[in-house]
């Protein structure tokens, strides 16, 4: 049995961490990040432009809202049949190139399905951009964390920060647009031919070379996981741990789902709010996300995963639960950006456990939770219309407020200390 024995620096957190505040990225790892960043954004933006338009796209097809939330599900229903595809193309492409080819591809699908003529088309269009949304999920997230190891401190977090910068942008892109009764073909082309252009121009700035291969001697460690109290748990547990993130990821996902799919029609629709009033609940959610994942980096390195994860899902549960028991617009609209602050760090906490859990290939876990999360976008969207159908659209948004409580019960599987400590990883290792 190796004993360890701690030095004064291991001893003392504060002079373990100092000289890694004093350390400077490299001008590589910089540029790299600015590019992850463009990435992010556009993956963002994308999709959200596209969600402004859902009432008017609802109205002009005559759906119902069980048949409006099929259609949606058809998102992540592409998502699923392709996702598990992503960790292959990222080791054999990069991830640099699979990210940049994928999203440009997720934009022609946006385009067609706010362009669809028919229930079929629509479906179709969401459901090939929710494969490619899959496949671009994966390889940024992949280089992101690739840019993480040289920085040697947690910038995940603000990585999805931009991500909802651009999906704020985009959502005001489309409400500017709706409120201005411009026809969401012209409106979703040229956000298409844009941020398409922007993905493909930062690709020179990305990282070069493959993905790392797993360092030496890792595999062995990677066969069981540690417990807290230093020993190491049967290899089965993994899978058991790898369940709780995929809870925690898909809570998130429903979270935002709810944003993207339902506040403008709830708002609209059983609120009579503005076509520009009902953008403003997504705006709101992903307003909030945006400050939370900016916070996130810093309050993750203070507090843990597992401290910000459950107080973010206490945020969740008041405060989308009181939005829901005093039904108005304001507070609707609080209530969403509440709902975008508390689920903030939920996904990429998710993503960065996995793809730290012993036992998987690298980029494994990663993909496995990244594909099982899509479930959470793929159940809400039907559930909530069918509850919606049955009895009232703001009684299925009730999944919203559960959605917090099982954050707080499963957040005991993230980590409850900063891994600042452990430094920039060499890539060459």
């Amino acid at each position: 049995m190796n004993v360890h024995v701690f030095t004064a620096e291991e001893s003392n957190p504060l002079m373990t961490i100092a000289p890694l505040l004093a350390q400077q990225p490299t001008r590589e790892a910089r540029r790299a990040r600015l590019a992850v960043n463009i990435l992010f954004f556009t993956n963002g933006a994308i999709f959200a432009s596209l969600l402004p338009r859902y009432p008017d796209i609802k109205t002009n097809l005559a759906l119902t809202n069980g048949e409006f939330g099929l259609a949606v599900a058809a998102f992540p229903l592409g998502a699923l049949l392709a996702g598990l595809s992503a960790g292959m193309l990222v080791r054999r492409f990069r991830s640099s190139r699979v990210a940049i080819v994928a999203t440009v591809l997720a934009s022609l699908g946006i385009l067609l399905a706010g362009s669809a003529p028919a229930w079929v088309a629509l479906a179709g269009g969401l459901f090939v951009a929710g494969a490619m949304d899959s496949i671009t999920d994966v390889a940024q997230n992949s280089h992101g964390l690739r840019v993480q190891r040289l920085y040697g401190r947690s910038i995940l977090n603000s990585f999805h920060a931009v991500w909802s910068v651009g999906a704020v942008a985009g959502g005001l892109l489309g409400a500017a647009a709706a409120e201005l009764s411009v026809a969401p073909p012209i409106q979703l082309g040229i956000a298409s031919a844009v941020f398409s252009l922007m993905a493909v121009l930062s690709y020179r700035l990305l990282l070069s070379g493959p993905e790392p291969l797993e360092p030496a001697g890792e595999s062995d460690s990677r066969s069981a996981a540690p417990n807290r109290s230093g020993g190491m748990l049967p290899a089965k547990a993994k899978y058991g741990a790898l369940l709780a993130l995929v809870i925690i990821a898909s809570a998130g996902a429903l979270v935002e789902d709810s944003g993207s799919s339902w506040s403008a029609i709830y708002l609209s629709g059983s609120l009579s709010a503005s076509a520009f009033v009902a953008g403003a609940g997504f705006v709101a959610l992903q307003g909030m996300q945006f400050v939370g994942r900016i916070l996130g980096d810093r309050l993750v390195d203070r507090f843990g995963q597992r401290a910000v994860a459950r107080a973010g899902g206490l945020i969740v549960l008041v405060g989308m639960g009181l939005a829901l028991s005093f039904p108005t617009v304001i507070g609707s609209v609080i209530g969403f950006g509440l709902a975008g602050l508390g689920v903030s760090t939920l996904i990429p906490a998710a993503m960065h456990a996995a793809d730290e859990l012993p036992g998987f290939r690298p980029g494994e876990g990663l993909t496995i939770v990244s594909w099982l999360l899509r479930l959470g976008f793929l159940l809400s969207p039907p559930i909530v219309g069918a509850i919606a159908d049955a009895s009232s659209l703001r009684l299925g948004l009730l999944v919203v407020p559960l959605a917090g409580l099982l954050v707080i019960v499963f957040a005991r599987v993230l980590s409850p200390v900063s891994r600042l400590e452990q430094g920039p990883v060499n890539e060459s290792s």
